[in-house]
């Protein structure tokens, strides 16, 4: 059994005789909301000019102020990444817990948002095991321990919740990875309310692969990519080694979303710095739009 959700139930009362150019006047949309997928790699004192101290502006700079992201699912971040990304980005609150004791050891896939735009409702993080209330339980036939955070936030703009999901599957199992995603969809399906839901994450599954699949076919959620309205822009392939992206089917770096939701634009980001990506994964950023929202407040 997942996590369990708190649930609002909230009832539109539209008066009876309200014609259907009034009811078009009265549908509004958020206003858009920018998300990111960002694995930034660990701290790894091994990856010399590549380690943390030496790209920690230019991430924190693509998360934030070049790109003035709403909500980023942050893969693979330690807790000291996560103190020098909150020192460099004010204006974000974050959740999330590290995956081996759920508190601070180990990665996290933590969920950074802007208190300004955004009201956290609840937040949980589970764990991709067969125990997933368990801190720090592997399962199958993965190599690290791997968890989900998620969040339901209030859209202050219009008052619409939605849920964040923000995930990193293994990258050596692939029944971890399609049993990973079976929670994922496990946990879709307990949501009461057919509200928004965005799904983030580092899969490490092409596009081939049966857990991409899995995740592709839960019920009314869909690939950001081939959602959008603008088609997609950038590179095509998620993974790099730190100068040039990998080879072909290397994008494992995605945003699903609730058919709920409108994606206006989707991107890949290659932004340099001295020649080397601040990361050896590709930022994932779309635009969105909340469908058919209720303005009462006139």
């Amino acid at each position: 059994m997942l996590p369990a959700v708190a649930c609002c139930f909230i009832i539109m009362l539209i008066a009876p005789y309200t014609n259907s150019s009034e009811l078009d006047s009265a549908m509004t949309v958020s206003d858009p909301i920018t998300v990111m997928s960002y694995n930034i790699r660990f701290n790894n004192p091994g990856d010399g000019i590549n380690a943390w101290p030496h790209r920690s502006d230019h991430v924190a700079e693509m998360m934030g102020e070049k790109y003035q992201t709403d909500i980023i699912g942050v893969q693979e971040a330690l807790k000291s990444q996560i103190d020098d990304l909150q020192e460099r980005l004010p204006d974000y609150s974050w959740v999330g817990v590290g995956r081996d004791d759920g508190e601070e050891a180990g990665e996290f896939s933590p969920i950074f948002y802007r208190p300004d735009r955004f009201e956290l409702i609840v937040a949980n993080t589970f764990w991709l095991s067969e125990l997933p209330h368990q801190p720090g339980h592997i399962s199958w036939d993965a190599m690290h321990t791997r968890v989900a955070t998620w969040a339901r936030f209030t859209d202050l703009s219009s008052n619409q919740d939605f849920y964040v999901i923000n995930t990193h599957f293994d990258n050596r199992g692939n029944r971890a990875r399609v049993e990973s995603a079976k929670l994922i969809r496990s946990f879709i399906a307990d949501l009461k309310e057919h509200i928004p839901v965005i799904v983030t994450g580092d899969f490490n599954a092409p596009e081939s692969s049966k857990a991409y699949s899995v995740m592709s076919e839960i019920p009314g959620i869909i690939d950001s990519r081939y959602a959008s309205e603008t088609g997609h822009e950038g590179p095509t392939a998620t993974f790099n080694n730190w100068e040039e992206l990998r080879a072909d089917e290397s994008r494992i770096d995605y945003i699903f979303v609730r058919d709920n939701v409108r994606v206006l634009t989707h991107r890949i980001l290659d932004d340099r710095y001295d020649g080397r990506f601040p990361s050896d994964h590709l930022p994932v950023i779309v635009e969105l739009l909340f469908k058919n929202q209720i303005n009462l407040s006139g």
